[in-house]
């Protein structure tokens, strides 16, 4: 231990020490270094530091602005898309309501024709049942005409098969027919006595 303290003392100057507060020679070669680094720092390292980080902010700026009118663009994109999405609705609504008016005007053209039909079907069986009937009564006529002078022939004991007095005896009998001076009940059991 004596060889280190004395090794410490022999470290310390003869002249009786040094304060610590005043500056040597040292200091001033530290100083004098700091100044020269703190120059070569200020003048040749931080400006492109400080215009690194100028150019990055700028650009940190630019893409927020870039970012506001991508958002701006967004929100004028947005509002084109919804108008034209209303308007498309909208006109998706006309077409709806002019197809339904359409197929109620075609509804009401088909029923309107069908109707027509119809009463064109009905008219053409009113009138081949009216022809129908026409031709049951010439027909009927006939067969009546045919039993009236036969009856006829029987009842006056003479031949009545002239033509044109068997018309009129015809017509004449037709006639008495029509206007109920004879009962058909009274012709039907005339008939059936003459059978």
């Amino acid at each position: 231990m004596e060889t280190i303290a004395s090794g410490a003392l022999a470290a310390v100057p003869a002249g009786g020490g040094s304060n610590f507060l005043v500056p040597n020679g040292t200091f001033f070669v530290e100083l004098l270094a700091f100044v020269i680094l703190l120059f070569i720092f200020a003048r040749y390292l931080i400006p492109p530091i400080n215009k690194a980080m100028t150019e990055r902010q700028q650009q940190i700026r630019d893409q927020f602005e870039d970012l506001d009118k991508s958002k701006a663009a967004a929100d004028d994109e947005r509002d084109k898309y919804r108008a034209a999405l209303t308007d498309a609705q909208a006109e998706a609504g006309r077409i709806r309501q002019q197809a339904q008016e359409d197929g109620a005007q075609i509804v009401a053209e088909s029923r309107g024709t069908a109707q027509a039909e119809a009463q064109r079907i009905v008219d053409s069986a009113s009138a081949r049942t009216e022809q129908s009937k026409q031709q049951a009564e010439v027909q009927l006529r006939q067969h009546l005409g045919a039993l009236s002078t036969d009856l006829a022939s029987k009842i006056v004991g003479e031949s009545l098969h002239d033509d044109a007095r068997q018309h009129a005896i015809i017509e004449r009998f037709l006639a008495d027919l029509d206007s109920g001076a004879i009962a058909p009940e009274k012709l039907a059991t005339t008939s059936s006595e003459d059978a």
